[in-house]
């Protein structure tokens, strides 16, 4: 069974761009062999992201990065069955924040900034999709 997992965090501190290369390094290197795919999103100190996969596979993922010290205040925003795979051709994709139009933001929430925290989990999906609908994909593998 298929599970997708939308979730948004706090960095602990400061992430360089350096940092956040050797976390999507990392997930493109180990996800392959855990059946995971995903998204991530990276702004204003705030993660949003997406696993899919197995169910066992997206739980324990999931329960790492709670336990990791580099995130505070993860929150599932969205957790459902699915039949298939948005993501299937991505290791882990990354959304270049820096290059969003401030008014595709402003579409999902009451300010033009990435903040999961004040809006719902489908809407956070909805922005998602809207990035990758309009390429405002990074990388994909």
């Amino acid at each position: 069974m298929l599970i997708r997992l939308l979730y948004c965090s706090r960095a602990a501190e400061a992430l360089s761009h350096e940092s956040i290369e050797a976390i999507l390094s990392r997930s493109r290197h180990r996800n392959p062999g855990l059946g995971i795919t995903g998204i991530l999103c990276y702004g204003g100190e705030v993660f949003l992201q997406v696993l899919e996969g197995s169910r066992e596979a997206v739980n324990a993922l999931y329960k790492e990065i709670v336990c990791d010290e580099r995130h505070r205040e993860v929150t599932l925003l969205h957790y459902e069955e699915i039949a298939e795979r948005r993501f299937a051709g991505w290791t882990m994709g990354q959304v270049n924040l820096a290059k969003i139009n401030p008014s595709m933001l402003l579409k999902y929430s009451e300010r033009p900034v990435l903040d999961p925290y004040a809006v719902s989990g489908r809407a956070s999906m909805a922005l998602l999709d809207e990035l990758i609908a309009t390429a405002s994909i990074l990388c994909r593998t």
